[in-house]
């Protein structure tokens, strides 16, 4: 549930202040057929007029955090009220989106024969340290969640966890089907491709929570107050220096490493998929830190430094 707040506006204040050439447009409920706003527009407007015009008049959501004085209401007014559906708690959804990668690598890594048949050819090392890998990475990820992250939000719609493990978990079959095959065929360098691949996948995740730490130090306990992430003594954290969001650099820093390692087509896929997302969360927040502090640093980029 949420609280928008907007000014008052009837069909009637609307009319009286029409023009030639413009015409008043009703916004209806899909379902009750209720009249939500009336909307005044010129005859040329386009769907997506509409679409900004309404959202205008909606006015934004309010935070749990807002003062009354803050948006305007110093006197008396009026609050919309918005019922945003069922709703689940984001570490629910984070342990369950993350829980699932992990038992699932990990029956296709302890259970092969299950999967494949009959297996009589030993393992390649790389396949064990992918193993290995892949199991820090989410236990890392379940351990976060409960002990590290704190969430601006506390709830999310709960469409979110099915869509969230449909993905987790769709790739973590995907990935480890294939490095875990009968016939999987080790990197063609060798050890100096699997180790440095390893070398790069330890960095990336130590410098991951290495950010994680910053992030959650820069918010006092039981407070949702921003301020601008900047390095600490850890130099891991240097990275603030040249992009919003060091911890999805990171991030994708291990997985093409683990690409490298296992040097594994299922495993790019998986990045360029996780990385492409991570860049759309990393401009969102980029430009809201932008947005909201003034002083913030112009040379920072969302993602990646001096590119993206």
């Amino acid at each position: 549930m949420g609280l928008l707040s907007r000014p008052t506006n009837t069909r009637k204040m609307v009319a009286s202040l029409v023009p030639v050439a413009q015409m008043i447009v009703d916004i209806l409920h899909a379902k009750s057929g209720k009249t939500l706003t009336s909307l005044s527009l010129s005859q040329d407007a386009t769907v997506i007029d509409v679409k900004k015009a309404y959202k205008k008049i909606r006015g934004k959501s309010l935070k749990d955090d807002q003062k009354l004085k803050d948006i305007g209401l110093s006197k008396d007014g009026q609050l919309y009220f918005k019922d945003l559906g069922p709703q689940v708690g984001w570490t629910t959804v984070f342990l369950t989106e993350y829980a699932g990668p992990l038992v699932i690598y990990l029956c296709f890594y302890a259970r092969p024969a299950i999967i494949y048949g009959v297996v009589d050819e030993p393992k390649a090392e790389v396949v064990n340290i992918a193993c290995g890998c892949w199991t820090f990475h989410y236990a890392k990820r379940l351990l976060e969640t409960m002990f590290v992250h704190r969430f601006s939000h506390t709830t999310m719609p709960i469409l979110n966890i099915f869509k969230n493990s449909i993905y987790y978990w769709g790739f973590a079959a995907f990935v480890a089907y294939f490095i875990n095959h009968p016939l999987y065929t080790p990197p063609a360098f060798g050890d100096a491709q699997v180790y440095g691949g390893l070398a790069g996948f330890v960095l990336c995740e130590l410098g991951n929570f290495s950010v994680h730490i910053a992030l959650r130090n820069l918010r006092p306990p039981g407070t949702k107050e921003r301020r601008i992430p900047f390095p600490t003594s850890n130099p891991l954290t240097g990275l603030f220096s040249l992009v919003s969001c060091p911890n999805y650099t990171y991030e994708f820093g291990s997985w093409l490493s683990f690409s490298i390692m296992t040097q594994s087509l299922p495993a790019l896929v998986f990045t360029i998929a996780g990385f492409y997302q991570m860049a759309v969360w990393a401009r969102g927040k980029h430009r809201n830190y932008v947005k909201e502090f003034k002083n913030y640093p112009r040379r920072r980029m969302p993602i990646l430094p001096f590119l993206l």
